[in-house]
């Protein structure tokens, strides 16, 4: 096929605009074209009064070759890639070890699912409930204030990436498109259609669920096996070499090769690892408070009076800036027509987070307001990170009342350093509640400087940033993990224990639904060609 890139049209073109284009730039007849299909499409909201889609279109025509050739020094017009997933290997007939993946988040859940496509049977090992249970336990704490701390936003079958605004695109790079083929498993699994070509494709809670369940049962149809409430303590560990894991009931599963991809909360894990030796570093992470909007007001500042149109949908927004104090602030995770939750995994304390249903038509817009920091802000080891993350938490907890309500502050107030007496037109989504505060003493100084200076520059890309009843809620610490578990470049095994495998999020390699699930590929490809290289030796 012949894939046409960068095809610019008015966001109100009629539906014959694509074919005319097509036979315009390949000046072929409609004789000539035999079908096309969209493979990307975004937008330029530069110019709001004129903002134009783009599109990235596959082509079949009668003459593919001849158009190839006479066309060869077109930058937009190329040989549509092959996307199609190749597996690197297969289980031998004979396969005496069955690999174990720790976690069963977006990493977990791919890195399972093409080992058991590959034939390799792997164990999956998951601390918290089956998705639907962990669904219940979560919206009881929220409503009921009674935490699991097993079974929760962080802990349980699809990951934290489950609670959250369902972003299925991610900035690293991938050369050989395992996106491709994570979003076709989701479209197989039941995700619309559209998240394979839509610029920023998402899916939301609700719909995560069921894909989720129907990914399972492919993995368990394969010969997989799914372990629920299967906490990990400890590892086995010989000479360098993983050899099991001991379960929290005391069972023991041997493997020599295993996959860690627990996401970036499970603390205890971490220490657990720690104490057995394998080699973990502390690395940046990003702290500051969630901030709400009402989603009108986006959609009115990003898109002026196109707001409200239907391919735009509920619009979202990517903030920098660089402060005099030399930290930098950014927009995270940002969630359009969503709503703000609770995310702690440990009692006493108070994390937020941001959600959406693939709907995206709640009345708030949310997304995180962040610091930069890095390990000199925390010294003390390789697990300082968590330290400090608790202890934000913690103070968080006392700070919303002692009862998992959570610190917030109108942005008015904040910037003037007040503690507001009564909200204004935006109204909080945090469940369970909140308690209106001063969050000046909910960071560190050097936060709350760097976040004062922020909001007034992030109001000049987005009018209305600033807004005076804009809505602060405290704290956001689970950006990323704080540790990163290195491994080495090739094997992608750890630097000194050779069979266990970091991957995702809480070994510090994934920033995302995509990117975990992306890693999730490569460390299952890392363990099958490991697997067949020591069965022919």
């Amino acid at each position: 096929m012949i894939r046409l890139s960068n095809i610019q049209l008015p966001l109100d073109h009629d539906a014959a605009a694509l074919e005319n284009t097509i036979l315009s730039m390949l000046e072929i007849s409609t004789k000539q074209l035999v079908r096309f299909n969209v493979f990307r499409r975004g937008y330029d909201a530069r110019k709001k009064t004129n903002i134009m889609l783009i599109y990235t279109l596959d082509i079949e025509t009668t003459c593919n070759d001849d158009l190839l050739v006479k066309f060869a020094e077109h930058q937009q017009i190329k040989e549509t890639p092959d996307l199609d997933y190749h597996p690197v290997a297969h289980a031998p007939i004979t396969l005496t070890e069955r690999p174990i993946v720790i976690g069963f988040g977006p990493c977990g859940l791919l890195t399972a699912l093409v080992l058991a496509q590959m034939g390799y049977k792997p164990i999956v090992l998951e601390r918290g409930k089956e998705v639907r249970e962990r669904t219940k336990d979560t919206f009881g704490f929220w409503r009921k204030k009674v935490l699991n701390t097993e079974s929760n936003v962080q802990f349980g079958e699809g990951g934290a990436g489950t609670f959250s605004d369902g972003k299925l695109y991610s900035q690293v790079k991938d050369p050989k498109q395992y996106s491709r083929k994570v979003l076709n498993e989701f479209v197989a699994a039941g995700a619309p259609d559209e998240i394979l070509y839509v610029s920023k494709p998402h899916i939301g809670t609700f719909k995560l669920v069921a894909m989720v369940e129907k990914m399972r049962a492919q993995i368990v149809e394969l010969g997989g096996e799914i372990r629920f409430s299967c906490r990990v303590d400890d590892l086995h560990i010989e000479e360098g070499q993983i050899t099991g894991v001991t379960l929290a009931d005391g069972e023991q599963l041997h493997s020599k090769h295993i996959a860690i991809a627990v996401g970036h909360s499970a603390r205890d894990t971490f220490e657990m690892i720690y104490k057995k030796g394998v080699y973990i570093e502390a690395k940046p992470f990003s702290v500051g408070f969630r901030i709400e909007h009402e989603q009108s007001a986006i959609d009115k500042a990003r898109f002026g009076p196109n707001a409200g149109n239907e391919i735009l949908g509920a619009a979202d927004y990517k903030l920098v800036h660089h402060c005099k104090n030399g930290r930098s602030v950014y927009s995270f995770c940002m969630c359009p027509g969503g709503t703000v939750v609770a995310a702690t995994s440990e009692e006493n304390r108070v994390v937020t987070n941001g959600m959406s249903q693939y709907s995206r038509n709640e009345r708030n817009a949310n997304s995180a307001v962040v610091v930069g920091i890095d390990p000199s802000d925390y010294p003390g080891g390789p697990l300082a990170g968590i330290e400090f993350q608790r202890q934000l938490e913690s103070h968080a907890f006392i700070m919303g009342g002692s009862n998992y309500d959570a610190p917030a502050q109108t942005v008015g107030a904040f910037l003037r350093n007040e503690t507001p007496e009564t909200l204004g037109t935006v109204s909080p989504s945090f469940k369970p509640g909140i308690k209106l505060t001063n969050l000046a003493d909910a960071l560190p100084d050097f936060c709350i400087e760097a976040i004062r200076e922020a909001i007034p520059a992030f109001n000049k890309k987005i009018k209305g940033f600033s807004f005076e009843d804009a809505l602060l809620t405290g704290v956001e610490t689970r950006t990323s993990a704080p540790i990163n578990i290195t491994r080495d470049r090739e094997s992608l095994e750890s630097i000194n224990t050779k069979g266990l495998y970091p991957a995702g999020e809480g070994a510090g390699y994934a920033g995302g639904i995509m990117s975990a699930a992306i890693d999730g590929i490569k460390i299952a490809e890392a363990m099958a060609l490991s697997i067949n290289a020591k069965a022919t030796q």
